[in-house]
C-alpha cells in the first residue's frame, strides 16, 4: 500500500513538473516569424525555400515543445527596412511571436534585430550575411548562424590568393552587406600580400554590369571580386561570361555564390569557380537523405541559407526545451550552453557575440562533363575549420565580448 501511495506521489510530481513547464511558455503557443524575401533577387537563395526548411524542422521537432504547439507565420520583407520592422512590431505585439528569423537582405536584419532587441524577443539572422551582425551591430537578444562575409573572404579569398590571384578590383552592391563582404576580402588580400587595385559600387537588383566589369577589365586586375549576392551575382556573371572575360585572362570571383545561384548561371558559365559554403546537399548519406525530403516539397535542392535555417530553428526548440521555458534570456542562455548537432550543422557553437562556429566548406564549382546529374555541381575541395572561418572572439567589435 505504502508503495503504492510513492508510486501515485512521484506520479503526480512528474505531472506537475510538466505542467509547471508547460505554463513557462508564452500565451500557451511557440510562435516563430520568417521574415524574408519571397519575390525578389534573394529569394531562390532563402524566400519560400526557408519557409519550407523551418517547416520540416518543426516536423520533425514533433510539432510540439513543453506540451505547447509550434506555430509559424512568414512574410516578405520587400528586402526594406522598415517594411520588415514595421511587421516585426506587430507579429510581437499582436501575433505574439517569439522569434524573428531569417531576416533578409542585410538591411532588414539589422532593424529586425533592434525591434527584437527593444521588445525582448529572439532574433536569428540565417540569409544575410554582413559581419555586422555580431560585431559593431551586435545584440543580446540575437545570433548569426550559417555564414557571414568574413567567413565568404576567409574560404574564397584565401584559396584564390593561394592560387597566386594577387591583384583585385571589385564590382560591389551598394549597401551594408556588399560594403562588408568588399573590406573582409580586402583585408584578406592585404594580409596575403595581395593588392586591392579598386572597386565600384552598383545599384542593388542591376540589370546591366556592363559598364561595371568594363572598368574592372581596364583595372588589369587578376581577380574581379563580385561583392553582391543571389540574382546581382547571377546577372553579373553571366554577363562576364558572356563578354569572354576569364578568356582574356581575368578571373571572375562570386565571394558569396549560392547552390542556386549556380543553378540559375549554368555550369557553362559558372564553372571552375571557388565557393566557400556552410552546406551542401550532397556532402554524404546524412545531407542527401535531408536534403531529397526538401527536394519533394520545394523540386529544388536547398542552399545553405534554406538549410541554416531548419538548423537554427531546431536549436532554438532544444533549447527551449532545455530551459523549460520560452522566455528570451533563458532561451539565449541554452542556445549559448547547448552544442549545436543536426543535419546541417553537425557540431557548432553560439558565441557571445552571436555568431555561430562550425565548419565550411571550400568547393568548386563542375566542368558540364564532370557533373553526372541534376544538382551536381560541386567538387569539395577542403574543409574550412570552424575556428579560422569566422572572426576570433579577439578581434571582434562586440560591446557583448568587452563585458566578459
Amino acid at each position: 500500500m505504502h508503495q503504492f501511495n510513492r508510486t501515485l506521489c512521484a506520479a503526480a510530481l512528474i505531472a506537475a513538473g510538466i505542467s509547471s513547464a508547460s505554463a513557462q511558455v508564452s500565451d500557451d503557443v511557440v510562435k516563430i516569424g520568417i521574415l524574408t524575401d519571397m519575390s525578389g533577387l534573394y529569394s531562390d537563395l532563402s524566400g519560400k525555400g526557408s519557409v519550407v526548411a523551418a517547416k520540416m524542422a518543426i516536423d520533425d521537432f514533433g510539432k510540439t515543445v513543453l506540451g505547447k504547439p509550434i506555430e509559424l507565420v512568414s512574410a516578405d520583407s520587400q528586402n526594406k527596412a522598415d517594411v520588415a520592422s514595421a511587421r516585426a512590431r506587430e507579429w510581437v505585439d499582436q501575433q505574439k511571436v517569439d522569434a524573428l528569423m531569417d531576416l533578409v537582405p542585410t538591411n532588414v536584419a539589422l532593424a529586425v534585430m533592434e525591434v527584437a532587441q527593444q521588445k525582448n524577443k529572439v532574433a536569428i539572422v540565417v540569409g544575410s550575411a554582413s559581419s555586422t551582425v555580431t560585431n559593431e551591430k551586435c545584440t543580446p537578444t540575437s545570433a548569426h548562424w550559417m555564414y557571414d562575409t568574413y567567413s565568404s573572404s576567409v574560404g574564397t579569398g584565401r584559396a584564390l590568393m593561394k592560387r597566386g590571384a594577387d591583384s583585385w578590383y571589385f564590382l560591389t552592391a551598394d549597401y551594408a552587406f556588399g560594403k562588408s563582404l568588399e573590406k573582409d576580402v580586402s583585408d584578406v588580400v592585404a594580409a596575403g600580400g595581395g593588392k586591392v587595385l579598386g572597386s565600384v559600387r552598383h545599384p542593388l537588383n542591376a540589370s546591366d554590369f556592363s559598364s561595371f566589369l568594363l572598368q574592372a577589365q581596364t583595372s588589369k586586375a587578376k581577380v574581379i571580386g563580385l561583392a553582391n549576392a543571389g540574382g546581382d551575382t547571377v546577372n553579373a556573371v553571366k554577363q562576364a561570361g558572356e563578354f569572354g572575360i576569364a578568356s582574356k585572362g581575368q578571373l571572375v570571383a562570386p565571394l558569396l555564390m549560392f547552390i542556386s545561384d549556380v543553378h540559375a548561371i549554368g555550369l557553362n558559365y559558372a564553372q571552375d569557380m571557388y565557393l566557400t559554403e556552410g552546406f551542401y546537399w550532397d556532402a554524404n548519406n546524412e545531407t542527401r537523405a535531408w536534403s531529397r525530403r526538401f527536394f519533394e516539397i520545394q523540386k529544388k535542392m536547398p542552399t545553405m541559407a534554406q538549410a541554416g535555417m531548419y538548423s537554427a530553428v531546431t536549436h532554438y526548440l532544444k533549447a527551449i526545451k532545455a530551459a523549460g521555458t520560452d522566455e528570451t534570456g533563458a532561451v539565449m542562455k541554452k542556445m549559448r550552453e547547448l552544442p549545436i548537432s543536426d543535419v546541417v550543422i553537425p557540431k557548432g557553437t553560439l558565441r557571445a557575440d552571436g555568431r555561430v562556429v562550425h565548419d565550411m566548406l571550400l568547393l568548386q564549382v563542375k566542368k558540364p562533363a564532370e557533373s553526372k546529374a541534376p544538382w551536381d555541381y560541386y567538387k569539395i575541395i577542403g574543409t574550412v575549420p570552424g575556428n579560422e572561418a569566422f572572426r576570433p572572439l579577439a578581434q571582434s567589435g562586440c560591446p557583448l565580448v568587452r563585458q566578459q
